[in-house]
């Protein structure tokens, strides 16, 4: 009888754990990563960045607590009111920087090799851009308040073209620019 008051004791605190770890886990991906929102103050973009690990900290106490870890205002403003986490709490995946670069790259195609850019993996080959001088940059090179601007003025370039240009631009001497034609099949009879 005790082995399986011990048993059940068991099952439901593992339960409870499980819910509360899975409650955390949550909330700390659905607030992980830069986000675009529109500064309170200024009206301008601002990126943000949510302390994602004091979200899942609260989670499992019925809190959303939600505090900026970072932003792009910061040192000189931060001592802001937070309204910007408002935009966050309304719309927490529709101001996340992925997801806006996700959908702006749909339906697209390279600017060089004219290859449908599809569903963009975001940890191996990331599609790039070209500015409005030719040179093409990673979204790393591009601070996350200026995508708006970004996004108009430049051209979508995929993985390959990205890497073949930037080869081309570092080391001209070692580049031979051919028109690649395709060759005839040659049969022998």
């Amino acid at each position: 009888m005790m082995l399986a008051i011990y048993l059940i004791t068991a099952i439901v605190v593992l339960s409870v754990f499980f819910l509360l770890l899975s409650s955390a886990a949550t909330a700390y991906l659905k607030f992980r990563g830069m986000r675009l929102v529109s500064c309170p103050e200024t009206k301008e973009p601002a990126a943000v960045e949510v302390d994602s690990k004091y979200a899942a900290f609260t989670a499992p106490i019925g809190e959303e607590g939600l505090r900026l870890k970072d932003c792009s205002r910061w040192p000189e403003r931060q001592d802001c009111g937070r309204q910007c986490l408002g935009q966050i709490v309304s719309a927490p995946e529709d101001c996340l920087v992925r997801n806006i670069l996700t959908k702006w790259y749909e339906g697209r195609t390279c600017v060089f090799c004219g290859k449908a850019l599809g569903e963009i993996d975001w940890l191996d080959h990331k599609p790039a851009l070209m500015s409005p001088k030719r040179v093409t940059l990673e979204w790393n090179e591009i601070p996350a308040e200026k995508v708006p601007v970004v996004l108009q003025t430049h051209m979508p370039v995929c993985w390959d073209c990205h890497i073949a240009e930037t080869f081309r631009r570092r080391y001209p001497e070692l580049f031979v620019d051919r028109s690649w034609k395709p060759r005839e099949s040659h049969r022998s009879s």
